[in-house]
């Protein structure tokens, strides 16, 4: 199958301006997250998207591929499916530009699921969450699945929510989602063209929509861990990473 990973990458960030940009260990962010897609085993082609010509022009200068898009999209899915119009790719994967630790096998696992079941039109991951810190973060996302590991909701509050759990369960069963997601190009462009939903708007967690469509989301477990970055203390905690 063709696969292409795409990279959604925007300069504007209310916390961490430039972020695709900031140098982590001498590289910067997009480039390690570049560099670890193109070493999926999966992986055809890996892609950049913005509309920053300050990451056009940096993405170049490491020798990545970079499509210039739309400055008026209000999501990195739209993003992608601008880019997935103009691709004969059966599966596109949308790898967020802030993971700059992202295991390439990862990007395997949340493909894998597609290739094997034509039926499934969109995968994601889920690890399981051991921090309690982690299960209160508003900014990590939560998501409780069926037995056959499709999703049924996504939430930033902890769920599910154990009514007889002692204090010292509260960490058994609670799954955090991993911001990776992969589709099948058809659906991508008709996901990208539905209107917000209202658990979508309420949650601000765009995967909702395709749930309250009625469709349905795999969502296998990985033992492998991501640190994402979305304030200064994550990007030292990955610089501290990458450094040692």
């Amino acid at each position: 199958m063709n696969i292409t990973a795409i990279i959604p990458a925007r300069y504007a960030s209310t916390r961490l301006p430039g972020k695709p940009l900031l140098d982590i260990a001498g590289k910067s962010m997009i480039q390690h997250v570049y560099e670890r897609a193109w070493e999926a085993v999966l992986v055809n082609r890996v892609i950049v998207a913005t509309d920053d010509r300050r990451i056009l022009d940096a993405v170049k200068g490491f020798g990545g591929e970079v499509v210039m898009t739309s400055d008026a999209h209000k999501s990195g899915t739209d993003r992608l499916a601008e880019v997935a119009t103009v691709l004969e790719s059966d599966i596109i994967v949308n790898i967020q530009g802030d993971e700059p630790l992202i295991e390439p096998a990862m990007i395997d696992e949340a493909i894998r699921p597609l290739m094997e079941d034509g039926f499934i039109v969109m995968g994601s991951l889920k690890a399981e969450i051991r921090d309690e810190a982690e299960l209160n973060n508003p900014n990590i996302v939560k998501v409780v699945v069926d037995r056959n590991d499709f999703a049924l909701y996504f939430s930033r509050y902890p769920i599910p929510y154990f009514r007889d759990a002692s204090p010292l369960s509260l960490l058994t069963g609670h799954f955090k989602h991993i911001g990776l997601y992969v589709y099948r190009r058809d659906f991508l462009l008709e996901y990208a063209g539905m209107p917000q939903t209202p658990l979508e708007e309420a949650e601000k967690l765009e995967q909702l929509r395709a749930l309250e469509n009625g469709y349905r989301i795999k969502v296998p477990t990985t033992r492998l861990q991501s640190t994402g970055v979305d304030t200064e203390e994550d990007l030292e905690k990955v610089r501290r990473l990458l450094k040692g």
